[in-house]
């Protein structure tokens, strides 16, 4: 069973962080109705559409918040302890720092499980269901891409010409083991297109060695084709790269989509270690977060405080942001880019529960 300070503290914890949550969730659904109403202005839709679409982003966005709103919650919630003089109340009854970062510590994991397992795949899917309907008023909404189990599917339409692409693998900036169907307007079949690769590094294309069928009749070529499309290598990657629409059981099916299709699994992996590491996050993040009050502004007004978390949480986002980029590009080992941030987070926090009882 609890004990009554235990319970209190708790308790405590959990009103601080759900009032902060609110204040976050409220100010990202302002800034999401603001962007919504400018994207859809030009537009003759539903007046209560972008209202609906605000609601179906706001959760992820709010998921990737969590970290910094944990943070400034655990510094309020400790300055509500020292401005009512309860940090001396629970050690006179033989409730010492270390306790009390216990409890906020255990807290902190558990909500960072229940975020990664529950509250993740529900704002994941939410979010599915945003980008599938903007996608229908999106001006790029004729020109596709998705990957499958047999590879890269992509639908273009240019100078009044349909194409269905289909490719094996990519790699770099090549495509290959291509399939192009060409159609008129009319999506009456003009042309077929065969080639073992392709240069897709500009929106001309440059297809080596192509074989082309018309009317059935095969006609080999030799040397280059080129064919102009909306897409190039960098637009393929960044199609793929929004991976906050997927919960957990759909990003492992698409990283072995794209292991068959022979597409680089970083991104992914990084998200599912950032997503697993998360608990661990939220608990080193809590540690952080009661170390600095306790040894630096336990005296400073409520101010001081906001301040203090918003700078910091910026400096954090900032750095995990840096090496994720580097990880994903290739500039350093994928798991550092995760890692190397949190060992820094944790042993500075640790560094600072030195001699913490004495504070």
């Amino acid at each position: 069973m609890l004990k009554i300070y235990q319970k209190y503290i708790i308790k405590n914890f959990l009103v601080k962080f759900i009032t902060v949550s609110l204040v976050f969730l409220s100010l990202i659904y302002i800034m999401g109705i603001l962007e919504e109403i400018k994207f859809f202005k030009d537009n003759n839709t539903n007046f209560f559409l972008p209202y609906l679409l605000t609601l179906l982003n706001v959760p992820i966005t709010l998921f990737e918040t969590f970290p910094f709103i944990l943070f400034i919650s655990t510094q309020l919630f400790l300055f509500d302890f020292f401005r009512n003089d309860e940090l001396d109340l629970l050690k006179k009854s033989g409730v010492d720092n270390l306790k009390i970062i216990k409890i906020v510590i255990l807290l902190s994991v558990l909500i960072g499980i229940f975020n990664v397992f529950i509250y993740y795949n529900f704002a994941s899917k939410l979010k599915f269901y945003y980008s599938d309907i903007k996608n229908n008023f999106s001006k790029d909404n004729k020109y596709l891409a998705m990957v499958t189990e047999s590879g890269l599917w992509i639908k273009d339409e240019i100078d009044g010409k349909k194409y269905i692409i289909k490719s094996n693998s990519i790699k770099d900036d090549f495509l290959f083991e291509n399939i192009i169907n060409e159609f008129n307007s009319d999506f009456e079949l003009i042309r077929t297109i065969q080639a073992n690769k392709i240069d897709i590094t500009t929106n001309n294309w440059l297809i080596y060695n192509p074989t082309t069928m018309i009317d059935n009749i095969n006609e080999k070529i030799q040397g280059n084709m080129e064919l102009s499309s909306n897409f190039n290598s960098e637009k393929i990657k960044n199609l793929f790269s929004n991976i906050a629409s997927f919960d957990l059981f759909k990003l492992y099916e698409l990283k072995e989509d794209f292991k068959k299709f022979g597409y680089s699994t970083d991104e992914i992996n990084i998200q599912l270690l950032k997503l697993y590491t998360t608990p661990l996050l939220y608990g080193i993040l809590s540690i952080l977060s009661i170390v600095i009050v306790l040894n630096f502004t336990k005296n400073k007004p409520l101010l001081f405080h906001l301040i203090c978390g918003v700078m910091l949480s910026v400096i954090i986002y900032y750095i995990n942001f840096i090496f994720n980029s580097l990880g994903i590009n290739g500039k350093i080992p994928l798991y550092s880019s995760v890692l190397f941030p949190f060992f820094l987070l944790t042993t500075v926090s640790f560094i600072g529960l030195l001699r913490i009882n004495e504070k």
